[in-house]
């Protein structure tokens, strides 16, 4: 029987934390200061690793990306960008998920991407396919460290293709009012990033590749250490009797709860459970004041993967997040995939207050939950929908939101609300609450509604 653990004090030291950086072993020990350490709403960071320079093909133990720069399929061209580019390539290593960047994450690319790829296995070419053009609805705020890192760039919505080993992509730009007038440019440094998810379990790299640090791994661990023991896989679910007295711990456990509306812990794999390379993401955690809402998403790479590849689906979407568009970590706090299983997402703690990059603009005080895959015409599937609501009953419940309520959070600046503005939200809202986006999909947000009841329900409300 799993055995509740200590855990004074772990939401109200959330608020404005910043974990240790390195560990040392044995034993492994998280100093995690009090609330009255920074301001509540204030997030704080451990010193970001420098800026690194263009990069070819980079590599960090298992996986890959590879950066193949587009080039000009016309003769036309204003001011050195031509109105439709590609590249097409053969033979090259396997790679499973595709996306185009630029170098100005503030330039829209307004224009069609398109791309067809190669078997590795059977070598056939798959159809042509659409790569969502639009993602910088996705981010860290403006104005964040995050997001004026210097590192940051434009990108396509990553798409899943499985495993490849030949790309042909095209670009082409929207038709403007008259030649040369705006529509008719693409943004300058277009480039293909082909992503290698690399095994769930990395093995070390040649010497000249960035090794791994055992801290770096341990870190990302010990900060789910009071809910699980260290280096799990997966946080186990819980009974409503057991998880109910976890949160009397999470309370200080001095007061009883005379009703603590909060749902079953749901079973979780971590991020060790899904193979995450922690030397790729920056250093350090950060942390937001609380949880007051939920913002529901869809990852758009594809409904064509099978549940066994959604761990390499993930570890393909941290590195294109972090490698390729350049965030500090992959920008979702959680991921469930169409069998139903909850992944955890950015690291510093699946039951903490971690700050995503996941609703520009509404990134302080919420959590982004993805679910993996494409739903603006396909319904998301049933299991899905269930883990949805069971994540949000459990996470919700230990910062005693209800999840069919209302609440206020402060844009911090996007194409919807003006910086600063207070905005009343859904508690479990749809990225295009916070944000003119089809995000997450038609389908997906119709069924936001009955989540919200299931959540509910499953808090005893």
């Amino acid at each position: 029987m799993f055995k509740i653990r200590g855990m004074r004090g772990l939401l109200t030291s959330s608020i404005g934390v910043t974990c240790a950086a390195a560990l040392t072993l044995p034993p492994l020990v998280l100093n995690v200061p009090s609330a009255a350490a920074a301001p509540a709403d204030r997030a704080t960071t451990t010193t970001a690793r420098p800026a690194t320079a263009a990069r070819p093909a980079t590599t960090a133990l298992s996986g890959s990306t590879r950066s193949l720069p587009l080039i000009p399929r016309t003769r036309e061209r204003v001011l050195g960008r031509a109105p439709e580019q590609g590249v097409y390539r053969t033979g090259v290593r396997d790679f499973s998920l595709v996306g185009v960047i630029w170098d100005n994450p503030g330039t829209e690319l307004l224009g069609r991407v398109q791309v067809r790829t190669r078997s590795a296995a059977t070598g056939n070419w798959s159809d042509w396919q659409d790569i969502d053009p639009h993602n910088a609805d996705h981010g860290a705020d403006p104005d964040s460290a995050e997001a004026t890192s210097g590192r940051v760039h434009g990108a396509t919505a990553p798409l899943w293709v499985g495993a490849s080993d030949g790309v042909d992509v095209r670009v082409r730009a929207e038709a403007g009012p008259g030649p040369g007038v705006g529509r008719d440019l693409l943004p300058a440094g277009l480039r293909l990033e082909l992503v290698d998810p690399g095994d769930e379990a990395p093995s070390e790299g040649p010497a000249a590749e960035r090794p791994r640090t055992d801290t770096e791994a341990d870190t990302a661990s010990a900060v789910n250490a009071d809910l699980v023991s260290f280096a799990a896989t997966e946080i186990p679910a819980l009974s409503r009797a057991d998880t109910e007295r976890e949160l009397r711990e999470l309370n200080g456990g001095t007061t009883p709860l005379a009703k603590p509306y909060i749902g079953p812990r749901p079973r979780i794999v971590t991020r060790r459970g899904w193979g995450a390379d922690e030397s790729l993401r920056e250093k350090g955690f950060v942390y937001t004041g609380k949880i007051k809402a939920a913002f529901v998403h869809h990852t758009v790479s594809g409904n064509g993967y099978r549940c066994s590849d959604a761990p390499s689906v993930i570890r393909s979407i941290y590195r294109y997040h972090v490698v390729s568009m350049g965030w500090r970590d992959i920008g979702y706090n959680f991921l469930v995939d169409k069998c139903g299983t909850i992944y955890e997402g950015r690291a510093g703690g699946a039951a903490k207050a971690v700050r995503g990059a996941h609703t520009l603009g509404f990134n302080n005080n919420s959590m982004g939950i993805a679910v993996i895959g494409t739903f603006a015409s396909h319904k998301p599937p049933a299991a899905a929908l269930t883990a949805l609501a069971k994540l949000t009953a459990w996470k919700l419940g230990l910062f005693g939101a209800n999840p069919k309520g209302k609440t206020y959070l402060k844009s911090g600046g996007g194409n919807l609300y003006p910086k600063g503005k207070n905005v009343r939200l859904n508690v479990i809202s749809g990225h295009r609450d916070g944000y003119a986006t089809e995000c997450p999909g038609a389908k997906l947000y119709a069924k936001l509604g009955s989540a919200r009841t299931s959540s509910a329900h499953l808090q005893g409300r």
